[in-house]
């Protein structure tokens, strides 16, 4: 149980991380499906408000807030594949202690 499932983890932990440093330069394809709705919605506002003269700072306020949003959710996701990458691996740390304790050498 050990070894793999630890490596599965790192591998999670190399995807999180990679979308968010995604994230932290604007790119999209991290966001899941309601945080590209909100995205584009505040997109085509901001446009619109473009066109019509105005300025467009609320949609950017908007598209700022759920790329923030989306940070905190990865940072979040990020910081609980550490914690059963930790669990795991103090599990493992103990189980190997105790083989070693109950042999003669």
């Amino acid at each position: 149980m050990g070894n793999s499932e630890i490596r599965r983890l790192d591998r999670e932990i190399e995807k999180t991380t990679k979308k968010l440093e995604a994230v932290r330069r604007g790119e999209w394809w991290p966001l899941n499906g309601s945080e590209r709705r909100a995205m584009a919605r505040a997109l085509a506002g901001g446009a619109y408000q473009i066109t019509r003269g105005r300025s467009a700072g609320r949609a950017e306020q908007r598209m700022d807030t759920t790329g923030n949003a989306a940070e905190m959710r990865l940072n979040a996701e990020l910081a609980a594949l550490h914690g059963e990458r930790q669990r795991l691996i103090t599990e493992a740390a103990r189980a190997k202690a105790k083989r070693k304790s109950s042999g003669w050498f």
